[in-house]
């Protein structure tokens, strides 16, 4: 059984900082991708960052983000990070991530989502 679970979400001002995790647990699997998105009130979920682990620790980011979200993740390759730095309102959102994870018994990877994380940037 494969689980994402998200964590660090919050209030935080015009400007501020906060980090969002998503951590996966399941027995032998690894993570070969995560994804961040997010979803605001009335719009469309948007995808902001993503970590290729099998591919070197290859980083994208949405231009509404870059220069400001950096997305990275622990030794053991288990969590991801989100870190989201100068943060404006319109990053207000739930944000989701998604894992492509692979274990060695299986034939072929599967995505996974978190339970999705509550971020609330103030003015």
């Amino acid at each position: 059984q494969v689980q994402l679970v998200e964590s660090g979400g919050g209030l935080v001002q015009t400007g501020g900082s906060l980090r969002i995790s998503c951590a996966v647990s399941g027995s032998g699997v690894s993570i070969q991708v995560m994804k961040w998105f997010r979803q605001a009130p009335g719009s469309q979920r948007e995808q902001v960052a993503t970590i290729n682990l099998s591919m070197g620790d290859s980083t994208f980011y949405a231009d509404s983000v870059k220069g400001r979200f950096t997305v990275s993740r622990d030794y053991a390759g288990n969590t991801v990070y989100l870190q989201m730095n100068s943060l404006k309102p319109e990053d207000t959102a739930v944000y989701y991530c998604q894992a492509v994870v692979l274990a060695r018994t299986w034939i072929a990877p599967a995505t996974y989502w978190g339970q999705g994380i509550q971020v609330i940037v103030s003015s």
